[in-house]
């Protein structure tokens, strides 16, 4: 519930005051920061780089180096971009440090659904919220005279329609990259079909009605989708809309500002936001919602820190937001919500609604597990049931190996 307030109180209000100046000082302190690569994490860390003595570094395989990055001493980077769904390798570590001292100091203008608390001490800042929603070519649906799909049924529905009309290459965009991406897609359908991923002694519940019915619709995507499907993720998706290949996809929210990006899109206007589709008819959408924002790294100097949280401040300001509007659906002061959010907004206002994606270890076991095992699946050298007890038994060995199952 906690992450569904947050996303309604980013999405929905309307929280103005008067702009800051480009930068407020002049940075001394050399600074690093590593985080995603998508367009709201352009905008934030060029919005510090005017601060001067400043270095960003984004690369979406951060959430695989952050870990060995952070527990170096020193760190070797300062500020981190991270979610609810990679910043537990480094709370778990203690790699990051409280905030609360540099919000007082610094945060007057941060609201408190910014504050992402842990045992009661502020770890996190957030600033956009995020989720996996229904993006389509509208031009597309209306010529052929199709209505927006509201479950996955009619997303397949639709999709047969495309693709006997022959008007793209693929009728749909999945971000099935094997790793990371493809357990992602998982995570998404398997709650939504009811699924629960654990028991009550953290022991795997994957295996399971639900779990074959998230895999049995993972598969119906493979005939509408890329065959290069396995190396496609969210930039891979991003482009092929953009360049007119596919006519629909559950596609982070993050990405929409992309499609109508003069510069480097052909589909201009053309593509809209809807709510994520249902696994099943009464359910939440098959989706989970997100956070993302920074962390200040533990092993740098105090004086480095409270530099680094200085200039993150002034990368989050009403400023920065006015003029990259569209490139999230920010949490920071002077968002005003358009056309592109419209989906994530129906997505988190959804009832029942699309579950918070869990940050705990347990998760981020299951997650990596999920990871490697799903390929085989959609290969076909492994089918539905084997690939679920390949799961849980993967799972298994890393949970006792980290402590968090007997």
């Amino acid at each position: 519930m906690y992450l569904k307030k947050l996303a309604l109180a980013g999405a929905v209000s309307l929280m103005g005051t008067s702009a800051f100046a480009a930068c407020s000082y002049e940075n001394t302190v050399p600074l690093k920061s590593l985080s995603a690569g998508f367009e709201a994490w352009k905008a934030v860390t060029d919005a510090m780089a005017e601060c001067g003595n400043f270095q960003a570094e984004l690369d979406q395989e951060f959430r695989t180096k952050q870990p060995a990055a952070f527990e170096a001493n020193p760190s070797l980077y300062h500020i981190g971009g991270v979610s609810n769904g990679t910043i537990t390798p480094l709370l778990n570590a203690g790699t990051i440090r409280p905030l609360d001292d540099l919000v007082a100091k610094y945060g007057q203008n941060l609201s408190p659904n910014q504050l992402i608390k842990v045992d009661g001490k502020t770890m996190a800042i957030a600033m956009m919220v995020n989720t996996q929603h229904l993006m389509y070519r509208e031009d597309i649906f209306n010529d052929l005279g199709l209505e927006v799909p509201t479950t996955w049924d009619e997303v397949f529905a639709a999709a047969e329609t495309i693709k006997e009309a022959g008007v793209v290459d693929h009728a749909i965009g999945a971000t099935m990259k094997s790793g990371w991406n493809l357990a992602q897609e998982f995570v998404n359908m398997y709650p939504a079909f009811g699924g629960a991923f654990f028991n009550a002694d953290n022991s795997a519940a994957v295996n399971s009605e639900a779990g074959m019915k998230a895999l049995e619709t993972l598969a119906k995507t493979l005939p509408y989708a890329d065959p290069e499907v396995l190396v496609s993720d969210s930039t891979y998706v991003q482009q092929q809309f953009q360049q007119g290949k596919i006519a629909m996809s559950n596609l982070w929210a993050s990405r929409g500002a992309a499609m109508d990006d003069e510069a480097e899109s052909t589909v201009v206007g053309k593509v809209k936001m809807a709510a994520a589709p249902l696994a099943m008819e009464g359910g939440a959408p098959a989706t989970t919602l997100w956070w993302d924002g920074i962390v200040i790294a533990s092993n740098i100097t105090d004086e480095e820190a409270d530099a680094a949280f200085r200039l993150a401040m002034e990368g989050l300001d009403e400023e920065m937001v006015k003029a990259n509007n569209g490139a999230a659906i920010w949490l920071v002061k002077g968002y005003e919500p358009g056309p592109l959010a419209a989906g994530a907004i129906a997505t988190a206002t959804a009832s029942p609604a699309a579950p918070p994606y869990p940050s705990t270890t347990q998760m981020g076991l299951m997650h990596t597990a999920l990871g490697n095992e799903l390929p085989a699946f959609l290969t076909g050298e492994r089918d539905a049931a084997a690939t679920l007890v390949a799961i849980e038994e993967s799972y298994a060995t890393a949970a006792k190996e980290a402590g968090v199952l007997k």
